[in-house]
């Protein structure tokens, strides 16, 4: 009786230390997800590890685990999370989709991204769960240039209503990049109207606005975009002040010697964004790079280019870290980001006018 009496309270003693385990896990993932929410990935990283202590086979601690790695920038290290979490349970849907973004930016692994997706479709019960593994489907094939199969995707998204802010904008944003300003235009003004701090939101409304001739509409849309931009600031894993002029400085030497002459010499200035009196001109918002300080060319006025001086080099140059970063999407992809965006800057500023102004005879 005594040994019998003995095991049955060693039992329960171990369903008591259980019960109290799985309330601590539990305390700690819900800890972790809130900490994500404020942007305190290390806070959210410990509370994840806190719970794999815990529970080591747990799919929700390695896929939290995986979103916060991704919110820090470390693309390959946020997948390996979310492999481990697919591996303990194959129908974890949000694993997969999360995945799939991380395979799109910053990975640009959109094969991968593809397979996701499909994965995550073969899973999908509800329109909510189709409705994200499809608009990831699409950005992945956009990725790739597939525009038809991307169009064929599109067409097979549930047509709503949209009662989430976030697929309102997600579908209308596919609508405009695949031309459909029309189809596009009611979804995401809708998508601005529910949730008035949506910053992607308001950025597409002031291209929308724009692609309609609507100058004022598109600069107060575009000034909202700014201001909710630097509201949320740079991403947790974007370098301090002084590793951003360093990667600039690189960026430069990693120029075409022909296009770096224009550049020659130039101050560099880093901030943010575009300034508010920049962006009340017609500056995008989310550009990576401006020229200016413009030289011109010689002190003749050109007969051929009808008496106009051309510039030969920006005394100036101006690198916006947080549009770098959410482009980058992680701090290795910086520096290439910083040269791509130089290239086309350069080369829209001085090569083509040029191109354009030289006479067809020339030309040939």
């Amino acid at each position: 009786m005594g040994g019998a009496g003995f095991y049955l309270v060693d039992a329960s003693v171990r369903h008591d230390k259980s019960i109290a385990e799985m309330d601590q896990f539990s305390a700690h993932l819900d800890r972790g997800w809130e900490l994500v929410q404020r942007g305190d990935t290390r806070g959210a990283a410990a509370s994840a590890r806190r719970a794999l202590e815990l529970d080591p086979n747990s799919p929700e601690a390695h896929n939290l685990l995986g979103f916060v790695a991704a919110m820090e920038g470390e693309g390959e290290e946020a997948i390996e999370a979310y492999q481990q979490a697919i591996a303990l349970d194959e129908t974890y849907l949000e694993a997969m989709l999360n995945a799939a973004e991380v395979f799109i930016s910053p990975l640009g692994d959109f094969d991968q991204a593809i397979r996701m997706c499909d994965q995550a479709l073969d899973l999908a019960e509800v329109d909510e769960e189709v409705i994200d593994a499809l608009l990831l489907k699409f950005d992945a094939l956009m990725g790739k240039n597939a525009r038809d199969e991307a169009k064929k995707v599109l067409d097979q998204v549930p047509p709503g209503p949209y009662e989430n802010p976030g697929h309102l904008f997600l579908v209308g944003r596919a609508f405009y990049e695949m031309g459909d300003v029309e189809r596009a235009s009611g979804l995401i003004e809708a998508a601005a109207d529910k949730d008035p701090r949506h910053p992607e939101a308001h950025y597409y409304l002031g291209l929308l606005r724009d692609e309609v001739g609507d100058t004022r509409g598109a600069t107060v849309a575009f000034m909202r975009s700014r201001e909710l931009d630097l509201l949320q600031g740079v991403p947790p894993w974007s370098p301090p002040r002084e590793q951003w002029e360093k990667a600039a400085q690189a960026s430069f030497s990693q120029l075409n010697p022909l296009l770096h002459e224009y550049v020659n010499g130039a101050d560099v200035f880093i901030s943010d964004v575009p300034g508010v009196e920049l962006v009340a001109e017609g500056v995008d918002p989310r550009a990576l790079v401006i020229l200016d300080g413009f030289e011109a060319d010689g002190e003749v006025e050109n007969p051929e280019w009808d008496g106009r001086k051309t510039p030969s080099k920006a005394s100036r140059v101006f690198i916006y870290a947080l549009n770098v970063a959410r482009q980058a999407g992680q701090t290795t992809a910086i520096e290439p980001e910083i040269v791509s965006a130089l290239e086309r800057e350069i080369s829209a500023t001085f090569l083509e006018p040029e191109q354009q102004e030289r006479p067809e005879s020339e030309l040939n």
